[in-house]
């Protein structure tokens, strides 16, 4: 679970840089671990790929997390 953590922090800095927003709160990385792991486990380690699935996802994804993805260009 810890890999999904490390991951998804990776994701949401990548998607900081690129939309050149600050990085990611503790907050905004806690709201995405749980659909992080549930939806896109296969994803661990790989961010372009997380953060596709969780776009893909987001219909799933819970409200916090949901408003995560949509805020960092998903």
């Amino acid at each position: 679970m810890k890999s999904v953590f490390v991951s998804l922090v990776l994701l949401i800095a990548g998607g900081a840089a690129a939309g050149a927003q600050s990085g990611p709160s503790p907050q905004e990385q806690m709201a995405c671990r749980s659909d992080a792991g549930k939806f896109c486990a296969g994803h661990v380690g790989k961010p372009p790929q997380m953060n596709a699935c969780l776009r893909e996802n987001k219909a799933k994804l819970s409200d916090s997390c949901r408003k995560v993805v949509e805020s960092r260009g998903g």
